[in-house]
């Protein structure tokens, strides 16, 4: 079964990946992209080049894992890439409705509330300063 959370963070690769490839392999191709640390805790989702099968590998508490999924019909829908860029950061929602054979470019997205970041990476303050 494959559970994740809503803050995990998840990074597509671009390019297409050879599906025979493994840990190590997978991990330089993760180097190669510069995204984050494969020791974090992020998901990172690499698809064959007919785009019928996927895998993500991450660091689960005590070592590296992978999952694999082939589709009997039909293909994974990778999002809209810029040029020259080797991976894309997603959201567990759009993980989800890849899986699920979703298009992420024909979903229409409602405006919705998000809560700030944190104060120590915001640049500059939300709300003015009080004197005492």
């Amino acid at each position: 079964m494959l559970s994740f959370s809503d803050r995990t963070p998840i990074y597509l690769y671009a390019g297409v990946c050879d599906m025979r490839k493994s840990f190590d392999g997978l991990l330089g191709l993760i180097e190669q992209a510069r995204t984050d640390d494969p020791l974090s805790g992020a998901w990172f989702v690499f698809r064959n080049r007919r785009g019928d099968k996927l895998k993500i590998m991450y660091f689960d508490r005590d070592g590296l894992a992978i999952w694999y999924k082939r589709l009997e019909q039909g293909r994974f829908q990778w999002p809209c890439v810029k040029p020259g860029q080797e991976a894309v950061s997603i959201d567990a929602s759009d993980l989800r409705l890849i899986l699920e054979g979703i298009d992420l470019d024909s979903v229409h997205r409602r405006k919705r509330w998000h809560r700030p970041a944190s104060p120590a990476t915001l640049t500059t303050p939300t709300t003015p300063a009080m004197s005492t």
